[in-house]
């Protein structure tokens, strides 16, 4: 330990020792913050890769945009853009005149998705084809047991009767996407659908005027009940995966109770200004950021620290939106409102990452851009051979409408959001917020692992470990209360319930220690030029008598844990550290880490990680403070935990807010799975479009069956990603 041991702290203790120019240097990648805005919009109507693809687009090309990502599962749009004067209503408005329907987004929408106003439409539809779908087989039945001339012709027009607005009104949402797309100049996978539909339909009805034997409103019906099914439960599975980012959105409180003078009042949330006291009841969940200001109660933090044990706060104790106020009555001052608030800012590093391209991405865009030129091309080049070799129009366009419905992108383009969505929420729910959606790919490549000690490895505040007994304790105790120092406030917790020594005249010396009168004579405790020791470290003395104090740092929970996994998983583990040579060996020996370096400085870990990755190593970098985040910045991958300084977890990938450091071992096994997830989807895709598409132009898959088989592949690959929702072992 040395002179400046006793230095009082500043303003961010992590800057403490860094080269004069590091700080700047360091943080020079963390985003400053400037002219480029954020908007986020609701699409309230997209369901495929294609309309990712045609927003995205769209957007990109727009005056003011400087980048636009669709979140699929959220059905949502992030724009980010560089003219003040755009706006979101302009964004919107531009959207649904392509032909999307697009909503600004705020906290009354995000509330009002709860209601699932689509899975109820959905739902009526499905049922009301279902029972007409029902009806006509039950006529169709007749006309294939034998019945005739004027009786089977009754009979399909009665079919008729019962299909064409059946058919008009539960079809409508592929009607209403594939008429925008068109009305665009576009082509989306409803396209085809649409198309399918109708010339099932429209050929029915031409062999009914012309007393034809045979009628398809059956299949036409079935062909819109099941694809129906196939949307109600993609539906269904999607929101059952939907996004940390999502639940994070349900936990924002809509009004509060606001403290005016001697009364108080209900407001929405929407109506308070920072600095408004605020009452909290038991049982009620907290809607600001701010400090308790009155009062005492236990505080259910699970939405941020993934505990389940409540924490005791009173006056003084910062507590955030979205917490609950579980014992007691509680009076708050809001300091942070809305989108300032950590349950919003948490949120969006959620959605962001859910949203963030990576290489599988980009490859499911390129894979459903090529499929609506081709789906037509195929279409038409099936009704066209067959027309030719069998001379049968009916022939001809039930295999090209089949062809049509059972080439869908559906299955690629859900292949990596629905993965992405579902790891994500996951590793939420363990305490792991992905700033990165790149990350889970680069986490699952890693092979290096290079920890930080101080904070990362092992708690901020040290431990008392050896030191005086007798009086010489007594009198240490009785200066180490007068101080908030993290050395004084160690004694005073190892002596605590202990009598203090009865000393006068106290006085703090800033960057030195503490000096007293202990029964006339002098004492101080403090570092080594403040007490005349000829050694480094924290030193009592009394009168000629010196006594020194040793500390040390205790683990973080499961670090022990973690890097015994690192090791079994195969990885090499590095510590660093810029503690001494003797406190690095204590650790990296405890730990069983035979790769450690002391007295590490900024430079010398962002040499080392360039080193590596110079070496072809893919390094996982995890650490805590200022002069880590150029290391962090430079490595694969990086993880940082919820007490580090502000910006090691800007520049971080991944934030680790849960106690235990093994969310790191953990993280990586989620990682892994969700590659293996998107792997396996992307295989399940190309199978089926390898097999059906085939068998659909050779003329052996109705319009019926190709709905079935489209459904199933889309719903196949949702559920595939949904087995991401249990923690693999």
């Amino acid at each position: 330990m040395t002179d400046a041991a006793y230095a009082p702290r500043a303003a961010c203790p992590a800057c403490v020792g860094l080269p004069e120019g590091e700080l700047e240097r360091a943080t020079a990648s963390i985003p400053k913050g400037g002219a480029l805005r954020r908007m986020v919009l609701s699409l309230p109507d997209i369901h495929c890769a294609a309309c990712i693809d045609g927003v995205e687009r769209f957007l990109a090309v727009q005056p003011g945009v400087s980048a636009a990502r669709v979140n699929l599962s959220l059905r949502r749009v992030t724009v980010t853009v560089d003219d003040p004067s755009l706006t979101a209503g302009d964004l919107a408005d531009d959207l649904t005149r392509t032909g999307y329907r697009a909503l600004e987004l705020d906290s009354a929408t995000i509330a009002a998705t709860e209601t699932d106003k689509e899975g109820k439409a959905l739902l009526a539809r499905l049922g009301v084809a279902g029972f007409a779908t029902m009806n006509v087989m039950l006529l169709s039945v007749a006309v294939w047991a034998g019945a005739t001339d004027a009786t089977r012709d009754l009979l399909h027009w009665i079919s008729a009767a019962i299909a064409f607005p059946v058919i008009a009104f539960a079809g409508m949402p592929f009607y209403r996407s594939a008429f925008a797309a068109l009305r665009g100049w576009r082509l989306n996978m409803d396209v085809p659908i649409t198309l399918a539909i109708v010339l099932a339909a429209g050929l029915s009805l031409m062999e009914v005027r012309e007393s034809g034997h045979h009628a398809y409103f059956d299949a036409a019906l079935t062909l819109t009940f099941f694809l129906l099914i196939g949307r109600y439960l993609d539906h269904r599975t999607r929101a059952a995966a939907r996004s940390a980012a999502s639940e994070l959105a349900a936990l924002d409180v809509l009004t509060a109770t606001r403290i005016e003078g001697d009364t108080r009042k209900t407001v929405p949330v929407d109506a308070l200004r920072t600095g408004d006291l605020l009452f909290v009841a038991p049982g009620a969940r907290i809607p600001a950021d701010g400090p308790i200001i009155e009062g005492r109660s236990d505080i259910d933090r699970a939405m941020l620290t993934g505990e389940s044990l409540p924490d005791p706060a009173g006056p003084g104790d910062q507590v955030s939106a979205g917490m609950v106020n579980l014992t007691g009555p509680l009076t708050i001052r809001a300091d942070a409102l809305g989108d300032d608030t950590l349950l919003r800012q948490i949120a969006r590093l959620v959605d962001a990452a859910e949203g963030a391209k990576n290489k599988y991405t980009l490859l499911a865009d390129k894979a459903v851009g090529l499929y609506a030129p081709g789906v037509h091309i195929l279409s038409a080049l099936s009704f066209i051979g067959w027309y030719v070799a069998t001379g049968d129009l009916r022939t001809a366009l039930n295999i090209a409408a089949a062809v049509l419905i059972i080439t869908c992108p559906c299955a690629l383009g859900l292949a990596v959001p629905s993965v992405q969505a579902a790891a994500s929420g996951l590793l939420y729910r363990m305490g792991v917020l992905v700033k990165d959606g790149a990350a889970l790919e680069k986490l699952a490549e890693v092979d290096h692992v290079v920890l930080d000690k101080t904070g990362t490895l092992t708690t901020d505040l040290p431990l008392y470990a050896t030191g005086p007994e007798g009086e010489a304790r007594a009198v240490a105790h009785a200066l180490a209360r007068a101080s908030l120092h993290p050395l004084s406030r160690a004694i005073a917790a190892e002596c605590e319930g202990e009598a203090p020594a009865p000393i006068t005249d106290i006085t703090e010396h800033p960057g030195e220690g503490l000096s007293a009168t202990y029964l006339g004579q002098p004492v101080r405790l403090g570092n080594a030029r403040f007490t005349g020791a000829t050694a480094e470290g924290l030193w009592l003395r009394m009168g000629k008598d010196l006594h020194p104090f040793t500390f040390t740092h205790a683990l973080r929970e499961g670090a022990a844990e973690m890097v015994a996994g690192l090791r079994e998983a195969g990885l090499h583990v590095t510590l660093l550290s810029g503690d001494t040579a003797e406190q690095t060996a204590h650790i990296a020996n405890t730990l069983g880490i035979a790769d450690w370096h002391a007295g590490a400085t900024p430079e010398s870990k962002i040499a080392l990680i360039e080193g590596l990755s110079a070496q072809g190593r893919r390094v996982l970098m995890v650490g805590d403070g200022i002069n880590d985040t150029a290391a962090l910045a430079a490595a694969h991958v990086s993880m940082s935990p919820g007490s580090a300084a502000e910006a090691s977890r800007s520049v971080a990938d991944m934030v680790l807010v849960g106690p235990s450091i093994t969310l790191v071992l953990r993280a990586r096994k989620v990682a892994i799975a969700a590659r293996k997830r998107i792997v396996e989807n992307f295989q399940l895709a190309s199978l089926y479009n390898v097999i059906a598409v085939p068998v659909a132009m050779a003329g052996y898959c109705s319009p019926l069956i190709a709905a079935i088989a489209m459904s199933s592949s889309s719903i196949c690959v949702t559920l595939n990603a949904l087995r991401l929702r249990r923690e693999p072992k």
